[in-house]
């Protein structure tokens, strides 16, 4: 696989809340790149891949049109996409592989502090501005009301004070935003993260190999991503109270430390977060020489 043909592309969005994180993640991967002088496509050293940097909104549109065979892209621009196609009387030629647990935010509706919302029926007749016309219209449509949409494609929170519309529907992360332009989140209309796609034309049995394979690794480093090694000294007849308390851990590895077998090795792969309290929980169960390392990958 060695022409520009054969060679999969995959598109990334070249700037945004992102961008950082796909690369990353492609990275522990084991994908090797060397990136071009302008910065906007990465040729694969150690595996037939080569990424495109382009708007995140151009992503969906790449990947069905076949131009790129796999994309990373926000699932508030893939559903705004498909919707979008969806009522121009278009399918959207894409597969949605994977989603990728980074990235969360929420497509959300935001009122003036001293809004009144009563829920849905409050938005009837009422003027709300948006970057995602076709998300809100269908939301309206299920929810059967009657509001009009302006379109905005940037700085959607400062519409009510511009007197262009009473609500704003954006996406919204911390709420920190909304604050400040004295907003206040009222209604979630989307929950939005990562999502990889794949093209839904043919793809050829060598190129279906090679991502196949990309999928695996990518599974590999998503089961772990919050994952952490734990090693601990336990006495056996504490074993059962120290294993309930290890996050997420479905079966340690139990090793004897001496003859008689009354003191263990407990080996865990802890697939949540271990904090300070889980440690002082284990110990204050019998545990001792505890040590918690991360996990960089894993193959089931």
């Amino acid at each position: 696989m060695n022409t520009s043909e054969q060679r999969i592309k995959i598109a990334l969005q070249k700037s945004g809340r992102l961008s950082e994180e796909s690369l990353d993640l492609l990275t522990r991967c084991g994908l090797k790149f060397t990136q071009s002088k302008d910065q906007l496509f990465c040729y694969g050293e150690n595996m037939p891949i080569d990424l495109l940097f382009v708007r995140d909104d151009d992503i969906p549109g790449l990947v069905s049109d076949d131009v790129c065979d796999l994309g990373l892209v926000g699932l508030n621009v893939l559903e705004e996409n498909r919707l979008g196609a969806s009522k121009a009387g278009k399918l959207a030629a894409y597969d949605q592989l994977r989603a990728l647990n980074f990235g969360q935010c929420r497509l959300s509706l935001a009122a003036p502090e001293d809004f009144d919302f009563q829920g849905p029926q409050s938005l009837q007749n009422l003027c709300i501005a948006t970057s995602y016309v076709a998300i809100l219209e269908d939301y309206l449509q299920q929810e059967n009301i009657k509001a009009d949409i302006v379109y905005f494609s940037g700085a959607v929170e400062i519409a009510p004070r511009l007197g262009k519309a009473d609500l704003i529907c954006d996406l919204v992360s911390t709420g920190s935003t909304l604050a400040a332009n004295q907003l206040r989140e009222v209604e979630t209309v989307l929950e939005s993260e990562a999502v990889i796609i794949q093209t839904s034309a043919e793809t050829s049995d060598d190129k279906q190999c090679w991502i196949d394979r990309l999928m695996q690794r990518l599974d590999g480093v998503l089961q772990v991503r919050e994952s952490k090694y734990v090693m601990l000294h336990a006495p056996r007849g504490a074993l059962d109270d120290i294993v309930a308390l290890l996050p997420g851990s479905e079966s340690p590895t139990v090793i004897p430390l001496d003859r008689n077998g009354d003191k263990v090795a407990v080996h865990a792969v802890c697939r949540e977060n271990v904090f300070w309290e889980t440690l002082e929980n284990l110990k204050g169960a019998g545990a001792s020489s505890l040590l918690v390392v991360p996990v960089e990958k894993m193959l089931a």
